[in-house]
């Protein structure tokens, strides 16, 4: 067995003309007179051509027989294929490493409840590679940017004792003696305390919903990324969430042109969000145009994801659709000062028909206000007091957002569904793998 060390593929193009070591599994094998290994490392794809003079005769003959997924090592020569001027490998020998018979998830069209209970072999398909690498990006992108703006991450607690927004889609759990603990909706709450300590504060992890939704947008298990700013008002939200925005798209530009070509991205709409200003609408401007647009939408009523569809369609760029009826919206929401009817709230809606990425805008920092919206919406005020207490000392106005990973992931690799941008996704009718 040779010495020598092992490469990995996304490093031959600095490589040609040396003999190299890979490792990895089939992805396809094409047998002829000359064979034809498509080899997946992790790091990337490449082509290992085994002909019968430059090949050991052993290896020759195991190139013949090898399986979809089996595991291989290779040791060979880089050279750039005729045509596209890609590195592939000229193979000197190959060993066997774990044999793989007859792997469920074959070139052939897989429905996707099969496809989901498989998931865990799903994963190895190339556009699923393509899809998770950029999805690392971002989330290595999110922190890179807030930590690089000043703000300090504060882990919030998964467990909670109340509704982050006073709803009852919550998944709950007995807690010892304590009672009831339920799996958290939002890290927010928890962040608008430790601004008067840090000023700035992000919280990026799992939350959880309990909403019995089946649309495309929908997870019940997904992760956000959740920025507080001290001294902030709604317009500075806007404008965290658009430089926010643009940094990871530009990061996933810059870094990830294979994985796009993979999923065949359309890149236009991308270069477009990053190359202008987002556009911004008022809520109330928001309904009168869908109503142009054949919404039968009132005010008053929040959007539904046809909704914001609709109102996507018909723009080639992010829009921030912002002073929402406070009707719909959180109890910690600051209030329109012009109107009292709307809450200084903001989304940002991404364009091809995604609709909402970010949810965001501007907390009451009157402790009263709040005293009367515990009350007006039936909350109990023990469970509040700690957050109450933001309010009592050295109260400020703040502002902050929510954006949900997945979400994101799914409009900038414009998939179809969400279920494909999280490893392994939890749904309705979905808990395994």
């Amino acid at each position: 067995m040779s010495s020598q060390p092992f490469t990995e593929v996304r490093f031959l193009a600095g490589q040609v003309g040396e003999t190299v070591r890979l490792r990895g599994w089939v992805r396809n094998a094409r047998t002829s007179k000359t064979r034809f290994i498509e080899l997946r490392d992790g790091s990337g794809f490449v082509q290992c051509v085994v002909g019968a003079t430059e090949a050991d005769p052993a290896s020759y003959e195991l190139a013949g027989k090898l399986t979809q997924e089996a595991a291989i090592s290779v040791t060979g020569v880089v050279q750039l294929h005729p045509k596209t001027g890609q590195p592939e490998l000229l193979v000197k020998s190959l060993e066997l490493i774990g044999g793989s018979t007859d792997f469920p998830i074959t070139p052939k069209e897989h429905g996707t409840e099969f496809l989901m209970e498989n998931r865990h072999l799903w994963l190895r398909s190339k556009r699923q590679w393509a899809i998770l690498r950029i999805r690392h990006t971002l989330v290595k992108g999110i922190r890179d940017f807030f930590d690089e703006d000043g703000f300090t991450l504060l882990d919030a607690p998964i467990l909670t004792p109340s509704a982050c927004e006073g709803t009852s889609t919550l998944f709950g759990t007995e807690y010892f003696h304590e009672g009831m603990a339920f799996l958290s909706q939002s890290g927010q709450l928890y962040q608008e305390p430790g601004i008067a300590a840090f000023g700035k504060t992000y919280c990026f992890g799992p939350t959880f919903r309990a909403e019995k939704s089946k649309t495309r947008r929908h997870l019940t298990e997904f992760w956000m990324v959740e920025p507080e700013v001290a001294f902030a008002h709604l317009d500075d939200v806007m404008v965290l969430g658009e430089r926010m925005t643009k940094f990871l798209i530009q990061r996933v530009l810059e870094s990830r042109q294979e994985e796009l070509k993979i999923l065949e991205r359309d890149l236009a709409p991308l270069e477009t969000a990053l190359n202008n200003t987002f556009d911004r609408m008022t809520y109330t401007d928001a309904v009168e145009k869908l109503k142009t647009l054949g919404s039968d939408i009132q005010w008053g009523e929040d959007f539904g994801n046809d909704d914001e569809t609709i109102l996507m369609n018909a723009t080639d760029r992010p829009l921030w659709v912002h002073r929402f009826p406070k009707v719909f919206k959180a109890f910690y929401m600051e209030p329109d000062p012009l109107d009292s009817r709307l809450a200084l709230g903001a989304d940002l809606l991404a364009p091809e028909g995604y609709g909402e990425v970010i949810g965001g805008g501007e907390r009451a920092s009157d402790l009263q206000f709040l005293l009367d919206q515990i009350k007006h919406h039936e909350l109990n005020r023990a469970d509040y007091e700690w957050y109450l207490d933001v309010r009592k000392y050295g109260s400020v106005p703040h502002a902050g957002f929510g954006m949900g990973l997945e979400r994101a992931v799914a409009w900038i690799c414009k998939l179809p569904h969400v279920r494909e941008t999280i490893p392994y996704p939890r749904m309705m009718g979905t808990l395994r793998p």
